[in-house]
């Protein structure tokens, strides 16, 4: 092949190559807290948004901690998350443009039916804690530094109880997602704490029931932030907000409201 042909070939190559990247749909990247994908609800949401908008939404599903660190990295375009210490740090530090509360449910206590602790007999999560940990009963702690895990650590520390000094006793630290968690709960025989969208979620509760709900401290908010682009300036800050717009306008919010599963809702409004 000649020098002038093979120029005419590359550039029939990139060519190709422009408008196959021109084809593919506009996307964001969405490094998120694993309750809201294990509870379908991106799986319900996210075509809808694609449908109305054109915009793609692509999902990386760990804890907060891991989320937000990624983020940091600039390997996001937008968070949903939940923890609001951790989220206002990310903030006042540049990494993010501004925290919008998007929708919140709560974390219960669940446990083996038998209920070895008396967590059914507690008044509140101090209480309860408080059963499990003189009883030595197992507790399954997630143990990565997620939103649920930072919860449970600030649960402990109300309870006036450093669960984490007996790690590989009673108190259990998993490492892994909530999924993971309950199913090492449920082969232990022992406590966690999980979300109430995952737990509803979760298909292989066998013998473990819900032992405590409905204390405030059990609050859980979830956020959604846009990364800055000032940080990152390769962030899709468009598109971001026109994401962040949708979740917080009033069709965003009755999709939201209206998500259940087994017929109830997992998820509730409170977005500013």
């Amino acid at each position: 092949m000649n020098k002038f042909l093979k120029i005419i070939v590359a550039c029939f190559i990139l060519l190709a190559a422009q408008f196959s990247y021109s084809k593919e749909s506009p996307f964001i990247l969405l490094q998120s807290t694993t309750s809201t994908k294990n509870s379908g609800l991106y799986d319900y949401l996210l075509p809808k948004f694609k449908q109305n908008s054109g915009i793609e939404v692509r999902v990386v599903a760990v804890g907060t901690g891991q989320a937000l660190r990624n983020a940091r990295n600039g390997d996001a375009d937008v968070l949903i998350v939940h923890a609001k210490t951790r989220e206002e740090e990310f903030v006042s530090q540049g990494y993010g443009v501004e925290r919008h509360e998007l929708m919140y449910n709560d974390f219960v206590v669940v446990g083996p039916e038998s209920d070895p602790a008396g967590v059914l007999e507690a008044s509140d999560v101090k209480q309860a804690l408080q059963r499990i940990s003189h009883s030595q009963s197992i507790f399954v702690s997630r143990g990565d530094d997620s939103g649920t895990h930072i919860k449970e650590l600030s649960l402990w520390a109300l309870a006036d109880v450093d669960a984490v000094k007996d790690s590989g006793t009673w108190y259990r630290e998993a490492g892994a997602g909530m999924g993971a968690t309950l199913n090492t709960a449920v082969s232990m025989n022992g406590y966690t704490i999980t979300d109430r969208a995952t737990w509803i979620s979760f298909g292989n509760k066998q013998n473990h029931v819900l032992v405590l709900e409905g204390d405030p401290p059990l609050h859980n908010q979830y956020s959604v932030i846009a990364v800055n682009p000032k940080k990152h300036p390769h962030v899709k800050m468009a598109l971001t907000q026109t994401f962040i717009d949708w979740l917080l306008s009033e069709q965003g919010q009755v999709l939201i409201a209206d998500y259940r599963v087994h017929g109830e809702q997992l998820f509730f409004l409170n977005s500013k």
